[in-house]
């Protein structure tokens, strides 16, 4: 065997180990989460961003723990004060976000992406995937609504044009993607 074989198997050894290894899903969706957070609609007082759909295939992908646990290492990220929430000049940078008008629905990700696992750990069918993608916006759209009102709002008419109406049809768009990218991956 040739030194270079013996190199490319070495490499290959280690590339199937950190894949493997179970904080390197984790990270990744941590970090996709901050990279999902820059792609931005801006809108007031809630930007729209793809993080949501990480969200759901952090669950779906990495199981309800893990995805749970890749949402608290985004967060953390965020609040040690590393750039990675969305850019929105009108909202406190860092840990402040967490606890303002937009922190419900950064709080609620990792809840989102516990359900979404916990649903398709069960059954990861087509349909239960959508299903559970939904149910894990729903979640997001709730806790963020929530907060939105204590913060800003204080209507509940209101809270529910700004915080959940305004976003219903990117929640399809982003579920239907997040479907068809959870199915295509799945089947490989």
């Amino acid at each position: 065997m040739s030194i270079l074989t013996k190199t490319e198997n070495s490499l290959s050894y280690i590339k199937s180990k950190i894949i493997s290894h179970p904080l390197f899903g984790i990270i990744s969706f941590a970090v996709l989460m901050a990279v999902a957070a820059q792609i931005t609609i801006p809108m007031k007082p809630v930007p729209t961003t793809l993080q949501s759909m990480i969200v759901v295939l952090a669950g779906a992908m990495l199981g309800s723990k893990k995805g749970f646990y890749s949402q608290i290492a985004y967060l953390a990220m965020g609040f040690i004060g590393l750039p990675v929430f969305a850019a929105a000049p009108d909202l406190a940078p860092g840990f402040a976000r967490l606890f303002g008008p937009t922190g419900g629905y950064l709080l609620s990700f990792p809840i989102a992406a516990w359900l979404t696992g916990a649903i398709t750990e069960r059954r990861s069918d087509y349909l239960s995937s959508v299903l559970a993608f939904f149910a894990a916006h729903l979640v997001i759209l709730t806790i963020g609504a929530l907060f939105l009102d204590i913060f800003i709002t204080g209507s509940f008419e209101t809270t529910l044009q700004l915080g959940v109406v305004i976003f219903s049809l990117s929640t399809v768009v982003k579920v239907l993607a997040a479907s068809l990218i959870f199915k295509s991956l799945k089947s490989r």
